[in-house]
């Protein structure tokens, strides 16, 4: 239960080539089982800069499971389940404007869902619930990783709609223009529906998307080669570390829930009257909703 002087616990959840933290000290792997199955990997929890962090790495280390292939319910439980309550999402992505070239960083501030073969919900039968994602990731959140991205020298965009599509392939030519002609900042697909759930197990969450190339709209995509997509994706990784440590300290100073209610969010949002929820159900969703059933 996160209330007025809880300390954040941050949870950072590494995407292509981001695989471990820099700077962690008195590190353990803690392996975490969930009703959901198993999450990509172990847990790497320890202290940066003085504040508890675990790291999971989204495809496991050695990069094992493909997008449609990752347990993102049992992700996001495991992060619950150890304390957390505020996700970093890092992520690689390609972009759909020109003024967003590779090396660039996007704190996204909405999605557009294109996913289909996801679980996207820890409630269902038994036990409904129906969360808010209208602002999908937390402008606190947000705002100090704007902070800290300034003092890096990083170059950034604060704002952006990424399209979230299933993968593993890479989209069509008319896809990619599709996308551009709604506006979409970028495109990926792991976030979706990690910021979902997220919001369904009171997290807050934040989603720095790292371009590393154009989608296959731009006119010069077809002379990119992966050496080149490599080189980028790793130069935004240690980019990317630089961030989390920059940002850590901000994050810290948090002293009570978050002032932009994602800490609170299944208030308003349960909707099976209680003589109709499934013990099973509740048994199964544990610290998800043990705030809101006062467990």
């Amino acid at each position: 239960m996160v209330q007025a002087g809880t300390p954040p616990i941050i949870g950072i959840i590494g995407g292509s080539g981001l695989y471990d933290i820099d700077g962690l000290t008195d590190t353990t792997w803690v392996a975490v089982d969930t009703p959901y199955g198993p999450p990509s990997d172990g847990l790497l929890t320890g202290q940066l800069e003085g504040q508890k962090v675990v790291f999971l790495p989204r495809h496991g280390r050695g990069h094992k499971l493909s997008p449609s292939d990752l347990n993102y319910r049992a992700n996001i439980y495991a992060l619950k389940s150890v304390g957390v309550t505020e996700i970093l999402s890092l992520s690689a992505c390609g972009s759909f404007k020109e003024e967003l070239p590779p090396g660039t960083f996007v704190l996204v501030d909405q999605f557009i869902d294109r996913t289909f073969a996801r679980e996207k919900s820890f409630f269902g039968e038994g036990f409904v619930a129906h969360v808010s994602v209208a602002q999908p990731t937390c402008g606190r959140l947000g705002d100090d990783l704007e902070t800290a991205i300034k003092t890096l020298g990083i170059p950034y965009q604060n704002g952006g709609t990424y399209l979230a599509m299933e993968g593993p392939q890479f989209s069509t030519l008319a896809e990619s223009n599709l996308y551009r002609s709604w506006n979409c900042d970028v495109i990926g697909m792991t976030n979706m529906p990690e910021a979902k759930l997220a919001r369904e197990a009171e997290m807050c969450f934040a989603t720095v998307a790292m371009v590393t190339d154009y989608d296959c709209w731009h006119p010069d995509h077809d002379a990119v080669t992966v050496d080149q997509v490599i080189r980028t994706l790793l130069s935004n990784a240690d980019h990317a570390r630089s961030l989390v440590k920059a940002v850590i300290p901000l994050l810290a100073q948090r002293g009570g829930t978050c002032s932009k209610g994602c800490h609170t969010a299944l208030d308003s949002s349960i909707i099976t009257a209680p003589e109709a929820q499934d013990a099973e159900r509740i048994k199964a969703l544990g610290p998800i909703v043990a705030r809101v059933l006062g467990h």
